[in-house]
């Protein structure tokens, strides 16, 4: 593995782009085979910042998008799911990269990536999986009954006119999310306060509340156990070995496919938890340009 050393914080340009109506964020860097970087859920186009400049650096076109309803994105007002989000994907694609793309994501973006090589293959190039979520929400029968008792309850109050906005309210702050990022990054001194500003700051727009509310009573898409038969192309797949909310037992499906797939590489980060792409970057960059050079060079 070559490991490529993040430099020093810099800026880059934000664009917008009007999707049915819609400002959509993002951001492009460098020339060459073209990435799309997908964040994760509450993320924005800003995690990936350790990540943007070294991989432009190695001689690829890097971008990097805010969903809608996440970061600088406009935060309307709808019924929000992963297959929403794949269809922005499709157009942005069509529209502004209009070719074959490498889709680099974490979480709920890992998942989109996957389901863009299982249903597109004419726009994916290949994907990078990192500490891919199973589902936009946890499905009824992966809880016991008293979590889904408690998680049904809690999804439900979100949605209520004057107690959601309240709870919202509660979660959104600052203490509270640096609370979260502790019991999900595995090394404490990632979260900075660049960190928790990232994702304090697009919770503070217009809508956030609403989008919150609907991404939790979303339903939870497809799994990837349906979508990876599909998928023909180069894979790469890292995974935290740290990380509760996907945990690396879930991870066994991708062991499995890598140890029959030649195209199929797959790699686990010691101490890092959900994001080890912003927690252990020089690492996580390292296996990604490796990987970039054995099948786009």
């Amino acid at each position: 593995m070559t490991v490529t050393k993040t430099p020093a914080a810099v800026g880059w340009e934000k664009y917008s782009w009007m999707w049915q109506g819609y400002h959509i964020r993002y951001t492009v860097v460098g020339t060459g085979q073209p990435l799309l970087l997908l964040h994760g859920f509450g993320a924005s186009i800003g995690h990936w910042r350790k990540n943007i400049p070294v991989l432009a650096a190695q001689g690829y076109q890097v971008y990097a998008i805010d969903l809608l309803g996440f970061g600088d994105s406009d935060k309307p007002a709808l019924d929000y799911s992963l297959h929403l989000w794949q269809e922005l994907l499709c157009d942005f694609i069509s529209d502004r990269i209009q070719q074959p793309t490498v889709f680099v994501g974490n979480s709920i973006g890992a998942l989109l990536s996957l389901m863009m090589a299982a249903d597109y293959p004419e726009h994916t190039a290949g994907v990078v999986l990192i500490n891919a979520a199973g589902g936009l929400n946890h499905r009824p029968q992966e809880l016991n009954l008293p979590l889904r008792v408690v998680m049904g309850t809690f999804s439900k109050v979100t949605q209520a006119p004057v107690i959601g906005p309240m709870v919202f309210h509660q979660i959104r702050q600052r203490h509270r999310i640096r609370r979260t990022l502790y019991q999900v990054y595995a090394n404490p001194e990632a979260v900075t306060e660049e960190l928790v500003d990232l994702l304090y700051q697009p919770s503070c727009h217009e809508g956030a509340q609403k989008v919150f509310a609907s991404i939790l009573n979303a339903p939870a898409g497809p799994h990837p156990s349906e979508l990876l038969p599909q998928v023909d192309c180069p894979m790469l797949v890292l995974w935290g070995e740290d990380d509760p909310w996907t945990p690396i037992s879930g991870s066994a499906i991708y062991q499995k496919l890598a140890q029959e797939k030649d195209a199929v590489d797959f790699f686990s980060i010691p101490q890092a938890g959900h994001c080890p792409h912003d927690e252990q970057p020089d690492t996580v960059n390292g296996y990604i340009v490796d990987w970039l050079a054995a099948h786009f060079a």
